[in-house]
């Protein structure tokens, strides 16, 4: 079937992976397409950071899932390693508890290896977990590949068939510990949950997935850093006609007659459109972009009763010779549950944290000058809920995190290598960019909170505004976030009779979305 182009206009809010996504399938199929970002690099909260010669990733640091950026670029017409090279993580990470390092990796019989020298006894259940969520991978997909519009949904054919795998009253912490007996292994398993910003313990049952999707599909970092895969987003959506506009916000969207119009910029330019699709901070968008009084189901009080991901603060250092650690790690806390409900339940700084590190300059010299490290510390926070004054705790902060980072063997010594250091906070993630209460993991992923639940990718307060990004359906978490794109703009192609001809089209999820 031949590609039906359009002459209609869509303006995207923000140039964050799910607005980058969405722009590109518009522009490949003639839409008129225009990209308004804030800040002066794309990529939202996950774009390029550079202190001095060191060059970082602010947030994301790893692509999980590739075949769905893979997918995303061949929808528009090109391939993705064309334009960014991908090397895959071997081992997956390394993972410290105290003395015990344990390094998965998508080699299955070496995982379960480590698995018997390590933590005796486990090795079946790990076999077990394989096969069992590899069940549940084929149930869920679906449902992340279609919208949620309302409570008839979860009468359709997919949903019947994938409750029973679903483990809706379950946690991801239950769920493995059916699989694992050794509480280390179950956090090697379940500290995935914090993708979500959740605790492994309150998290629903339906993301044990998470972990899965890492050993199955594996982790794969691009050269250059994750943020050089949005700038490939970004000249193909310019090679296609469309145009991003990074340093130019957006003060409103437009609306007449509860239909938007197009958007009114911060310096005053009104840009007319027949769509409007937002990727800015779901909660922020909410309170900053529609007129007082437009929005009901998402007043400002209302969106300020749902609840949030817990944040986190981030030491961005770039450092003077290498670094023996693998792509990332993570050393966990010697009481982990503890810290876990310290930050997502009591909303408190523990004394002891869990610290990731990611080392990506260990395989790609693109990043930091000859011979040195460019190097990201992250702790897991609460949110701007908690009581934490996190001006006056900045340097305490700092302090804590090279503290923990020197009492691992590898960064012993660090603060006297480093070159070039900036803190970013909770408070930083607000301030600088607009994530609202610093919850850089966007909506919780409760059962109140999930699939129809969750804002709807078709906007359901004004016509013609799209949802995209961790705030809607399907949820947070670049592979999701990809997902929105296409779901929403699946839905306007379906709205303005747009049909293409890629293997792999719109018209599949569309397909998907159409009562069974």
């Amino acid at each position: 079937m031949k590609a039906t182009q359009s002459t209609r206009k869509a303006v995207i809010v923000g140039a964050g992976p799910g607005g980058l996504a969405a722009a590109m399938l518009l522009a490949s199929h003639g839409y008129e397409v225009d990209v308004f970002e804030k800040q002066p690099v794309v990529g939202g909260r996950s774009g390029r950071l550079e202190l001095g010669d060191y060059r970082f990733d602010r947030g994301a640091t790893f692509l999980m899932m590739p075949h769905l950026i893979e997918e995303l670029f061949s929808l528009s017409g090109r391939s993705l390693h064309h334009y960014v090279n991908m090397q895959e993580l071997t081992p997956l990470y390394s993972l410290h508890f105290g003395d015990t390092v344990f390094k998965p990796s998508r080699n299955r019989e070496d995982t379960a290896a480590q698995i018997a020298a390590l933590f005796p006894g486990n090795e079946d259940g790990y076999y077990r977990y394989l096969e069992e969520e590899d069940v549940k991978l084929e149930k869920v997909m679906p449902l992340l590949r279609r919208p949620f519009a309302g409570l008839l949904d979860y009468a359709r054919a997919d949903v019947i068939r994938a409750l029973p795998k679903l483990h809706l009253h379950d946690t991801v912490y239950g769920r493995l510990s059916k699989y694992f007996t050794d509480e280390r292994l179950k956090q090697a398993f379940t500290f995935q949950s914090k993708y979500l910003g959740m605790s492994a313990w309150d998290c629903p049952g339906t993301f044990t997935i998470l972990s899965y999707l890492e050993h199955r599909y594996g982790l794969f970092h691009p050269e250059g850093g994750v943020h050089a895969v949005f700038e490939a987003m970004a000249k193909v959506i310019s090679e296609h006609g469309g145009r991003v506009h990074t340093s130019t916000g957006v003060q409103r969207v437009l609306t007449e007659n509860g239909k938007t119009t197009g958007v009114l910029l911060d310096d005053g330019q009104q840009i007319m459109a027949d769509h409007v699709v937002i990727n800015a901070d779901f909660a922020t968008a909410m309170n900053r972009l529609f007129e007082p009084g437009v929005l009901r189901k998402y007043a400002p009080e209302k969106v300020a009763a749902k609840t949030y991901s817990c944040s986190a603060a981030m030491l961005y250092l770039g450092i003077d010779g290498e670094v023996d650690l693998d792509h990332h790690s993570v050393h966990f806390s010697d009481n982990y549950h503890q810290y876990v409900d310290e930050v997502t339940k009591f909303k408190t700084l523990s004394d002891d944290p869990s610290l990731y590190v990611h080392n990506p300059s260990r395989l790609d010299p693109t990043l930091a000058p000859a011979g040195k490290s460019a190097l990201y510390l992250l702790m897991p926070t609460p949110n701007l809920s908690g009581e934490t004054d996190w001006e006056a705790k900045r340097e305490d902060v700092k302090e804590q995190m090279l503290n923990r980072a020197e009492q691992i063997p590898q960064l012993q010594g660090l603060r006297s290598r480093i070159e070039q250091l900036t803190l970013f906070t909770p408070l930083d993630w607000e301030q600088q960019l607009d994530v609202y209460q610093g919850a850089v993991f966007n909506l919780t992923h409760n059962l109140g909170q999930m699939m129809a639940f969750r804002p709807h990718n078709q906007f359901e307060e004004v016509d013609n505004v799209w949802l995209v990004g961790g705030g809607t359906h399907p949820g947070s978490g670049l592979p999701t976030i990809f997902e929105s794109a296409r779901i929403s703009t699946a839905l306007i192609f379906k709205q303005d009779g747009v049909t293409h001809s890629h293997s792999q089209d719109a018209a599949n999820v569309l397909a998907e979305a159409e009562p069974s």
